[in-house]
């Protein structure tokens, strides 16, 4: 039984700033890049039979520097799209919107380019990457290359949580994350490794 490789894409000048980005689509800077290459090494340790990526250059870029040149787009593994909180701090958002917490509060809607989604909209598609994942586990690993909220809340489901569980799981730019099965099994899913930065 293969196991999910998670990988967050590198550093972007957003989400150094801690900027919400979601389909706004920016490079790595050159930080974000040497982070994706060091992961090239932990994934050349692993059978990896299929590899999906967000479309996002972020992802994209981030899968090509960590080896894996076969990685195909999944308009799924996109990141939250955070309507007119894009581009935002926290800070920004709580300075007219007091205590807000986006796995709570949600967000509001924002431009043609940034309608917004709910929660559950991208637990649905963290679903629907597995049902896609799940097949090739039986041959190997699989790895997903995508961003710091949807890949939270794909583990939320892997773990058969709710969605808004994946604000239980901290993940940091350009790491590597395993979710497998206790004893093999498929039925028991669990968390192998979490959050590893490149060298570890």
């Amino acid at each position: 039984m293969g196991q999910l490789i998670l990988l967050r894409h590198g550093e972007t000048e957003w989400s150094r700033d801690r900027r919400h980005t979601g389909r706004t689509d920016i490079p790595l800077t050159p930080k974000g890049e040497t982070e994706a290459a060091a992961l090239a090494s932990a994934v050349a340790t692993r059978l990896v039979v299929a590899v999906f990526t967000s479309p996002a250059q972020r992802a994209a870029r981030t899968a090509e520097l960590a080896g894996l040149s076969s990685a195909k787009h999944d308009p799924d593994l996109q990141e939250w799209d955070y309507g007119g909180y894009e581009g935002l701090t926290t800070e920004e958002i709580r300075s007219h919107r007091p205590g807000w917490y986006l796995w709570r509060d949600g967000v509001i809607p924002g431009d043609a380019a940034h309608p917004g989604e709910t929660v559950e909209r991208v637990g649905a598609r963290a679903d629907a990457v597995l049902a896609r994942a799940r097949p090739f586990l039986e041959e190997g690993d699989v790895a997903l290359v995508s961003h710091g909220h949807m890949l939270r809340v794909v583990t939320a489901r892997w773990l058969r949580l709710v969605p808004a569980d994946g604000r239980l799981f901290q993940l940091d730019t350009g790491t590597l994350s395993m979710l497998g099965s206790e004893h093999g099994i498929l039925s028991e899913p669990v968390i192998t490794s979490w959050n590893v930065p490149p060298g570890h």
